[in-house]
């Protein structure tokens, strides 16, 4: 089996997202899988119908908080949570690693940095341990990192860098940080395919008509091994399917 289609979506609590067209959404795609951020839920706290796939969740200790899954009508994989097997990173739910016979997928839900960025150094530590996590996979396959990654790499990527510089999501540090995952060997899909474009968000505010005016940023990755890249057929931004505060992310690559 060869898999070519993933969807990513921080869809901000799965049970909300369902009641505004998540299902639809996901039986619509024809995708091989389907991953999560955000959940907000434990498995057994809502049924999700979809017929035909296998369903993956990692959910935190904390109810109602953060959260992974991920979705695939192929039921014969190895899925791994936690794979840094790091304990102060295995508590919120924030990763769901799929291994396949062609590449590892690994799903994560970055934590914020927070106002102030008061939590800048756990960020920095996870960022670290998290480099080191996908080398590793890097060096038995080819990785597939995909999810909310909390941070808007270029000021080409959000609406008002000049004003948000230093804000969480746009501090030089967890801009820095996705420079060097980058330069060890990784690439960004939707920049590799769409170097220029502008204007090209996933997460837009709750406030101030954010969305209606496109002041947003792009904090929803697929990134690759570079080693794959040129075999990324395509990279997009679902800005028009509506759900939840961030829209679906679609890579499609010959794997």
């Amino acid at each position: 089996m060869i898999y070519t289609k993933f969807i990513s979506w921080n869809v901000n609590g799965l049970r909300a997202c369902m009641q505004k067209g998540f299902i639809d959404f996901a039986k619509s795609q024809n995708a091989d899988f389907i991953c999560i951020q955000e959940t907000k839920m434990r498995e057994e706290q809502a049924e999700v119908p979809l017929d035909g796939f296998v369903k993956y969740f990692n959910s935190a200790e904390r109810k109602g908080y953060s959260g992974t899954a991920v979705f695939t009508p192929h039921s014969s994989e190895n899925v791994i949570l936690n794979g840094m097997n790091i304990e102060e990173h295995s508590h919120e739910g924030r990763m769901i690693t799929v291994c396949t016979d062609n590449f590892y997928l690994v799903n994560v839900y970055t934590p914020n940095a927070q106002e102030e960025l008061k939590r800048i150094d756990y960020r920095m530590r996870w960022e670290d341990d998290l480099r080191n996590y996908l080398l590793r996979l890097d060096a038995e396959k080819p990785v597939i990192y995909c999810g909310d990654l909390n941070v808007a790499h270029k000021e080409i990527d959000l609406k008002n860098p000049k004003t948000n510089r230093g804000n969480p999501g746009f501090s030089d540090e967890e801009r820095e940080k996705m420079t060097k995952l980058l330069d060890s060997g990784f690439v960004d899909s939707f920049r590799y395919m769409h170097p220029d474009a502008v204007g090209r968000y996933s997460w837009w505010s709750y406030r101030f008509n954010a969305r209606k005016n496109n002041a947003g940023w792009r904090i929803d990755y697929f990134i690759v091994s570079d080693r794959i890249k040129d075999r990324i057929m395509r990279a997009d931004i679902l800005s028009d399917v509506y759900g939840s505060d961030h829209c679906p992310v679609v890579l499609e690559i010959d794997i």
